[in-house]
């Protein structure tokens, strides 16, 4: 039918010139014209018969036609071979993974760092070797919506990813691998805090209850001895709980405050004779075995002046706690460069240095039954270190067996500060 259309068209343009031709002959004939003017009247509607013709589309082939209308549409372009693509996917910082039944046909730097270079080109289920990743993957042939599914130990024991499978066109997928293993920490921190604190207030009150019950039933029966002691023990383990709910307040209030920065102006020394002040005065054991040595002058900083005072009085009063009766208990506050750093040093028994890691975890003690006769709570060091990360402090802990413990607290001064 096309190629019909064209000839007719092609017919009518011809009659049309000739027609053209012919009466423009015959208008010069009649008007006198001589036989040159004629004739190149005839030679110019031969060459516009010529142009016309040539001018017409040619036919096209048998069946051409029919070919073009009933061609099939182009297939669509695969997303993960997309330049641009690939592009993004170099930018983000989760690992990136790109397949095409099941063949990894782009991964990520981040992907490239988790699992090796050697992933692209394999087969995604030999390259993530996890048990629940190869269910998961398996299982996305018979689905085209978005899967997630959680890797315990993966890729290491101990962490835990979660991977999110989101399904393109045809057998091309995208996979996500998202780090969890920090947020199940912090999760398994927090239930430890909970569970180390309860245990921390049961213990006490246990202690006073159970005296208390001792006395009721003594009535007037129990010499004044006695009623003396319990007494005395159930005022002890009361001030044991009420140390214990202030510390947890108080490693509250510095977890608050660790991401904002003082801003206020202090003087570090002032702050450190305060407390040295405070601590000789109180009814603390060993109060006269204090020896301080503090720069003359101020040390100026940012900070917060209550906390900075707490941070002093835990080091110094643990110091005075866990060093032998009759020694002395060193507090050197100088400056050191740009920064002023206040060291403590004891006498003691000292701590094994595979104990010196974990000394500022909460509730952590090296010697429990030793701790918990002098009244510690096991908070006052990770206090320390709280309060040391929010001044931009460096903490150091050095100690050996048999001779002593020495903690040091480095601060920047007020121009490094800012």
């Amino acid at each position: 039918m096309r190629r019909e259309a064209t000839m007719f068209d092609r017919l009518s343009s011809l009659v049309v010139a000739l027609t053209l031709v012919a009466i423009a002959v015959i208008l010069a004939a009649l008007s006198g014209g001589d036989a040159l003017t004629i004739a190149i009247l005839a030679v110019a509607g031969a060459a516009a018969v010529a142009v016309v013709h040539g001018a017409a589309p040619d036919p096209l082939p048998e069946g051409r036609g029919e070919a073009i209308a009933e061609a099939p549409p182009p297939p669509p372009l695969s997303l993960l071979r997309h330049p641009d693509f690939a592009r993004w996917a170099d930018q983000e910082r989760g690992p990136l993974i790109g397949t095409d039944d099941h063949i990894v046909t782009i991964a990520n730097d981040a992907a490239v760092r988790l699992l090796g270079r050697h992933i692209v080109g394999a087969d995604i289920r030999t390259a993530i070797r996890h048990p629940g990743a190869i269910d998961a993957l398996t299982r996305a042939d018979a689905t085209d919506g978005a899967q997630e599914v959680h890797l315990a130990d993966f890729p290491r024991p101990g962490q835990r990813w979660t991977m999110r499978i989101a399904a393109l066109s045809g057998h091309e997928r995208i996979l996500f691998l998202i780090d969890r293993s920090a947020l199940d920490a912090a999760d398994r921190m927090r239930s430890d805090f909970v569970a180390n604190a309860s245990h921390e207030l049961r213990t006490p009150l246990a202690a006073i209850l159970g005296y208390v019950e001792t006395l009721q039933d003594m009535n007037d029966d129990g010499d004044a001895g006695t009623r003396h002691r319990f007494l005395a023990i159930i005022e002890r383990e009361a001030r044991r709980m009420q140390q214990l709910v202030i510390d947890l307040l108080s490693i509250s209030r510095v977890e608050a405050d660790r991401f904002r920065r003082p801003t206020t102006p202090v003087d570090l020394a002032a702050i450190v004779r305060t407390t040295i002040a405070s601590l000789r005065d109180s009814e603390a054991e060993r109060p006269h075995d204090i020896d301080a040595r503090i720069a003359e002058g101020s040390l100026p900083m940012l900070g917060d002046a209550a906390q900075l005072g707490q941070l002093a009085h835990n080091v110094i009063s643990n110091a005075m706690k866990y060093g032998r009766p009759g020694t002395p208990v060193t507090v050197e506050l100088v400056r050191d460069g740009a920064r002023a750093r206040l060291s403590v040093t004891d006498e003691g028994d000292g701590i094994a240095p595979d104990h010196l890691p974990r000394l500022t975890e909460r509730f952590y003690r090296v010697d429990e039954a030793r701790s918990r006769s002098v009244g510690g709570t096991g908070l006052g060091l990770a206090i320390v270190k709280h309060i040391s990360e929010r001044h931009q402090g460096q903490l150091d802990i050095e100690s050996e067996v048999g001779k002593g413990t020495r903690v040091s607290v480095a601060f920047p001064l007020a121009d490094e500060a800012r």
